[in-house]
C-alpha cells in the first residue's frame, strides 16, 4: 500500500476519534473532596498564615469549663481488640498556661468515677471506686505495663489545645495534600533530638475549605505516634471557635477517648480559679506514687491526720488578693 494512502487512512481515523467518538473516550468526574457545600471553593494560602492561625486560636482561649460526653476505649488496632465504655459524663476545666482538671462520672448513677488534675509538671488522680490516690510526674520515664498508669491529664491538654509554633526551636514545612479525596494543608513541625538528628515532632492538618484544624499528630523522636487527635463540628462558644467533637488516640498506651462537648464557657471571669486545681487526698485512701516527684519527696503522711501536707498543685496565690 502506498505511503500516501496509509498516512491518509491514519489521519482520517484520528479525525474520526476526536470528533464522532469523543464522548466515548472522555469521561469527566466531579471531585467533591467531601465538601458540605458544592459551591465551596478551595482556599489557597501560605505557611505563615497557617502558623498565625494556630497562634490566634491558642491565644483566644485563656480558660474554659466544659461539660462533655466521653466514650473511653482501651486497646488498639495492633492488639486486635478495642473495648469501649459508653455514656461517661465528664467535666473539663482549663486555665493557661497548662492547668487542667478532669472529673468523670459513672454512667446512669453519675457517681464520681475519677478526678484528675495537673499543673503541667505534676499530676494527681483520685479513683473513689478503688479508694486510691495517685500522684506523679507528667513525664513518663518508663512506661508501665498497666496502660492506665500511663494516663496523664497533659495528654488531654495536648490534644484539646493545639500549641503555637515556637519560632526559636521549631522548623516548619507545609504540604498541599490535595487529591481526588482530600483537600488539606499539612504543617509539619520539626525538632532536633538530643543526638542532633531531626525528627517530626508533630503535624497539624487544615481543611482547605475553611482552614480549620481537623487533625494533629504528635510523634516521639523515634517516629512513633504518641497522640493522634481529630477535630470536627466546630462551633462558637462565647464568640470563640472550638471543635465540639474531638477524637483522641494514644496508640502506644492503647487507649483513646471520643469527646463531645455539650456545654462550654470560655474566658468567663472567676469561673476557673486557683481552687479549681486543688485536689486534696481524701482520708484513708491508698497512696500510689509513680516515679519521683519534682522538687520534693511525695507526701506519705496518712490522709486526714495531723501534719498531712496540702497537695501543691494550685498556682501560687496573688498576695494582693484577699
Amino acid at each position: 500500500m502506498p505511503l500516501r494512502v496509509r498516512l491518509a487512512g491514519r489521519l482520517a481515523l484520528a479525525v474520526f476519534l476526536m470528533t464522532v467518538c469523543a464522548s466515548c473516550l472522555v469521561r469527566r468526574r466531579q471531585i467533591s473532596h467531601k465538601r458540605t457545600n458544592p459551591s465551596q471553593k478551595l482556599i489557597t494560602t501560605d505557611k505563615k498564615t497557617l502558623i498565625d492561625r494556630i497562634t490566634s486560636l491558642y491565644g483566644s482561649v485563656n480558660s474554659f469549663s466544659a461539660t462533655v460526653d466521653m466514650v473511653p476505649a482501651l486497646g488498639s488496632a495492633d492488639s486486635g481488640q478495642i473495648t469501649e465504655y459508653k455514656d461517661v459524663r465528664a467535666y473539663i476545666l482549663f486555665r493557661r498556661p497548662n492547668f487542667i482538671r478532669l472529673i468523670g462520672l459513672y454512667p446512669v448513677v453519675r457517681n464520681k468515677a475519677f478526678d484528675m488534675v495537673s499543673n503541667g509538671s505534676e499530676f494527681k488522680l483520685y479513683i473513689p471506686g478503688k479508694n486510691r490516690f495517685v500522684q506523679g510526674r507528667n513525664e513518663i520515664a518508663a512506661p508501665s505495663p498497666n496502660k492506665l498508669e500511663n494516663l496523664r491529664p497533659q495528654h488531654f491538654l495536648e490534644a484539646l489545645i493545639v500549641q503555637p509554633v515556637d519560632s526559636d526551636r521549631d522548623l516548619t514545612i507545609v504540604e498541599n495534600f490535595t487529591d481526588e479525596e482530600n483537600a488539606d494543608y499539612v504543617l509539619y513541625v520539626v525538632n532536633r533530638a538530643s543526638d542532633g538528628q531531626l525528627y517530626f515532632r508533630r503535624n497539624v492538618w487544615f481543611d482547605r475549605f475553611t482552614l480549620r484544624i481537623i487533625r494533629q499528630k504528635v510523634f516521639s523522636a523515634a517516629g512513633a505516634i504518641l497522640t493522634d487527635a481529630r477535630y470536627s463540628e466546630w462551633k462558637s462558644f462565647d464568640g470563640v471557635p472550638f471543635p465540639s467533637h474531638i477524637e483522641i488516640n494514644r496508640p502506644a498506651d492503647e487507649y483513646g477517648v471520643v469527646i463531645t462537648i455539650t456545654k462550654m464557657d470560655i474566658n468567663k471571669e472567676n469561673l476557673v480559679t486557683d481552687e479549681t486545681f486543688v485536689l486534696e487526698r481524701p482520708e484513708k485512701t491508698e497512696l500510689q506514687v509513680l516515679g519521683p516527684l519534682p522538687g520534693a519527696a511525695p507526701d506519705t503522711t496518712p490522709a486526714g491526720t495531723a501534719g498531712a501536707a496540702r497537695p501543691a498543685l494550685a498556682p501560687p496565690r496573688d498576695p494582693r488578693k484577699k
